[in-house]
């Protein structure tokens, strides 16, 4: 039996005096109702209720049940109440995780923000460029940058990110310019340790056709960071994001290079485990990291 809807009808039978106002008051038939109340004496194994035609009124231990029903209800009600204000205010811990070089140049003020929209919240920021299980680490969100291989987390896309060839003006003063693809492998390169080609760069150009070029390497770094930084005291030819390198690129520290041809989009997509009922707390940084992103 559904003993919280017996609870209720039976109560509501006790406060109304009668199963048909009980019936009008919960929008049920009063058969209904005394089939719920019915039911419940059956499984208690005692009379609640004495009946006459037109009124029902509690018996002696029915009316000693009445009123812990009421209790475990109210109780029960209060419970309700309390987990549906936890669900429009988060509260709590919110475990983010993020690479290193996108955390420190563009999620910082995000976080910020967020944080003074939602000041009861905790957050906790791990920056690493690794890319870590967010299940096994008690990850509530995990943002990445790459291309995602199949697995049963959930993957929502934020924002493509665009990357750019490019090294200082001293450098291409001293080595020339690229030209093509193919004269990369004449130049020093700064190449990025995480990239899912491996040691290989790809660039579409602009008839479409795909050009893999394996560069002569004199850096390989896990850090995107460490590369900018060379690229801009002369070391080398750097593929890098766009919103990594854009301060470089408007003081002219950096220049770009090989224009027409390009190199893969990259996507930044925020990663959480699946659940039945996702948290307020996941949902709203997503749901503000998608404004702020956009």
């Amino acid at each position: 039996m559904d003993k919280l809807a017996g609870l209720r009808a039976f109560i509501n039978v006790v406060e109304a005096g009668s199963f048909a106002e009980a019936g009008r008051k919960l929008r049920l038939s009063r058969s209904a109702i005394s089939k719920y109340v019915g039911e419940l004496e059956r499984d208690l194994g005692v009379q609640l209720l004495n009946r006459t035609t037109r009124q029902a009124s509690p018996t002696e231990t029915g009316q000693t049940y009445y009123e812990r029903a009421v209790a475990v209800l109210a109780d029960l009600d209060a419970a309700d109440q309390a987990a549906s204000q936890l669900q429009s205010t988060p509260r709590g811990l919110l475990r983010v995780n993020a690479p290193m070089s996108f955390g420190t140049i563009k999620l910082g003020p995000v976080i910020a923000d967020f944080m003074e929209r939602y000041p009861d919240l905790q957050i906790q920021l791990v920056l690493t460029d690794e890319q870590v299980d967010p299940v096994q680490e008690g990850l509530d969100v995990t943002l990445r940058i790459a291309e995602l291989e199949p697995s049963s987390l959930i993957a929502r896309k934020l924002v493509d990110i665009e990357r750019v060839v490019c090294a200082s003006p001293g450098y291409f003063k001293k080595h020339g310019k690229p030209k093509q693809p193919a004269d990369l492998r004449q130049h020093e390169c700064l190449t990025y340790g995480f990239l899912s080609t491996g040691n290989q760069w790809k660039f579409t150009g602009p008839d479409g056709a795909d050009h893999w070029i394996a560069p002569k390497w004199s850096l390989c770094v896990n850090n995107a960071e460490v590369l900018r930084d060379a690229a801009v005291k002369g070391r080398g030819i750097a593929v890098l994001p766009v919103f990594l390198a854009e301060q470089e690129l408007k003081s002219d520290k950096l220049i770009t290079t090989l224009d027409d041809f390009k190199s893969p989009q990259l996507t930044l997509y925020a990663i959480y485990a699946p659940t039945r009922h996702l948290s307020v707390k996941v949902r709203l940084f997503i749901d503000f990291l998608v404004e702020r992103m956009r």
